[in-house]
């Protein structure tokens, strides 16, 4: 299991505070950050927002060495797991990278969380740590056994789940018999969520029919939940 812990006390700062553990690791350990994310192909180097970072094995600090602008080499003894603790600067309002502040955060993994080279087919963790009280999260990845985080089984599943942080409104609606969710950040007074759900459902249904026919079930549909 490789495990990230997602940590939002620096929020007013703007930076995420990630604790990776990787057991077993390999002699020489080989970790990198994307450059761009699935949908949108352009390089974005996000590897320029990570800082600090440090490793080690047990008590003992591990030596990390910068290959290139996006990847590290971390130099292991023995198979004690391989804690690297970093920091990533999200100031992004867009969809494609993080963001966080005091009222919310967001984050696509491709920013925050780093691959371990030669283990991306293994299963992949994510918890969370300093989250105010009032905060949710919202995110398609399924929760992990037991309700404590959530879990990926590889890296390429883990980064094309984005995750929402804070307080905002969600709704659901089922089409075809598969549970779907809206979330709104910054709902204003008034908003109509009840009409967002009903027209939504609408299309969704159409979608459904148009690929999977107009007597489309829930085993005829490619996704458990959406």
């Amino acid at each position: 299991m490789i495990s990230y812990r997602i940590d939002v006390a620096g929020a007013r700062a703007h930076l995420f505070r990630v604790t990776l553990r990787i057991e077993r690791p390999a002699r020489e350990q080989h970790v990198s950050l994307p450059a761009w994310i699935p949908g949108s192909y352009l390089v974005r180097e996000f590897a320029r927002h990570l800082s600090g970072m440090r490793a080690r094995q047990g008590q003992r600090e591990a030596r990390v060495e910068q290959l290139d602008k996006a990847s590290w080499l971390v130099r292991c003894e023995g198979t004690a797991a391989l804690i690297l603790d970093y920091d990533v600067y999200a100031f992004d309002t867009s969809v494609r990278a993080a963001f966080l502040d005091a009222g919310r955060g967001f984050f696509n993994a491709t920013s925050v969380c780093l691959r371990i080279h030669d283990r991306e087919g293994e299963p992949h963790a994510i918890s969370f740590a300093g989250l105010p009280r009032d905060w949710q999260i919202a995110t398609a990845m399924p929760r992990a056994e037991g309700g404590s985080g959530y879990r990926a089984p590889d890296y390429d599943t883990l980064v094309d789940h984005p995750f929402e942080l804070g307080r905002f409104w969600r709704g659901t609606f089922t089409a075809c018999g598969v549970p779907h969710e809206f979330v709104v950040t910054g709902a204003w007074p008034g908003f109509d969520g009840a009409r967002l759900l009903a027209d939504t459902r609408r299309i969704c249904e159409a979608q459904i029919a148009l690929w999977h026919g107009a007597d489309a079930a829930a085993r005829d549909v490619p996704f458990e939940r959406y």
